[in-house]
């Protein structure tokens, strides 16, 4: 049986929850009833980085809104599954419309509607204020807070681990 660092190196899609994931899990709504989610700047350049580096990228949410939309169009997310009752049953559409196998797929979430598909991918990860029996059935559990950086963290262990961080950061240096 592969052990995480070996599965790590084979991950070709990374499949992300997003309250408390992509953000710190608050939702605000204003006096015209308009949703509004804050996303850390440093998760979408690890996104876009992760990304450019081969590595497909997909959204499973229980919940959708606008906010998420606007801000996966401006990170260049192609598929966003919203309103997703069925994460793990979800997973199964996922690797046919992008032709990556449950092998080579991670999955980062946070509570417990999470716990399915965590069980069915390849790597688990999930964030350092998720809930306790999340973390403890996640094969990684991250340093930072959902919101707070997490998928950036998350994006450069699998860049390391894919042997692509160098060629991501040189144009930066």
């Amino acid at each position: 049986m592969p052990d995480i660092t070996d599965k790590l190196k084979h991950i070709k899609l990374l499949l992300l929850d997003v309250d408390g994931v992509l953000t710190d899990g608050t939702i605000i709504y204003n006096d015209q009833k308009v949703e509004t989610k804050i996303f850390n700047v440093k998760d979408g350049l690890g996104i876009k980085l992760l990304m450019n580096a081969g590595v497909q990228v997909c959204i499973v949410t229980g919940r959708g809104s606008e906010a998420l939309r606007h801000r996966c169009r401006d990170i260049g997310i192609p598929h966003v599954f919203e309103n997703v009752k069925d994460k793990a049953e979800m997973l199964c559409h996922i690797v046919k419309l992008t032709g990556v196998s449950m092998e080579n797929t991670a999955f980062v979430g946070d509570d417990l509607p999470d716990l399915p598909l965590m069980k069915r991918v390849a790597v688990s990860f999930t964030v350092a204020d998720a809930h306790e029996i999340v973390r403890k059935h996640a094969d990684m559990v991250i340093m930072a807070k959902g919101g707070q950086g997490a998928v950036r963290e998350i994006c450069e262990i699998l860049l390391k681990a894919g042997g692509h961080w160098e060629k991501a950061v040189e144009p930066f240096l």
